[in-house]
C-alpha cells in the first residue's frame, strides 16, 4: 500500500482588474481561448510565473473559467499556484500582474520570483 498526496483543488481567480486588462487583450487576439499561469525554475528565490496566450490547450491543462476568461494551468504547476489571485495593477507608468499565492513562503525583494515549501 503506497500514501498518496492530496491536493483540494481551489483553483486560480482573478480580480476584475486582471479579468478587463485580459479580456482586451484576448480581443487583439481572436485565436486566444484563454491565458496560461506557468511557472519556472529562476530567480533568486525559486521560481517565477510566466502568462502566455492559450490557442490550444493542453491535455495535462486544468481550466478555471473567471467571468468568461479561461485560465489554463498544467496539472503538474497546480499545487504551486493553487489558489492564487491574479490582480492587474498600474504603478506610476508601469502596469503589471500582480500575484497573490497563498503557497509562497517566501518572496525575493524585487517580486519576481517566489519560494514554496
Amino acid at each position: 500500500m503506497t500514501a498518496e498526496t492530496f491536493t483540494p483543488t481551489m483553483g486560480v481567480t482573478m480580480t476584475p482588474s486582471a479579468v478587463s486588462h485580459v479580456r482586451k487583450q484576448l480581443e487583439r487576439k481572436p485565436d486566444a481561448k484563454g491565458i496560461r499561469l506557468a511557472i519556472r525554475k529562476s530567480g533568486c528565490s525559486g521560481f517565477k510565473y510566466e502568462t502566455q496566450w492559450v490557442e490550444t490547450p493542453a491535455d495535462d491543462d486544468d481550466v478555471f473559467s473567471v467571468d468568461g476568461i479561461d485560465i489554463y494551468v498544467k496539472h503538474e504547476h497546480l499545487p504551486m499556484v493553487n489558489g492564487t489571485e491574479i490582480d492587474f495593477i498600474t504603478q506610476g507608468v508601469n502596469s503589471m500582474f500582480q500575484f497573490r499565492n497563498p503557497n509562497a513562503t517566501a518572496e525575493c525583494g524585487c517580486g519576481e520570483s517566489f519560494t514554496v515549501a
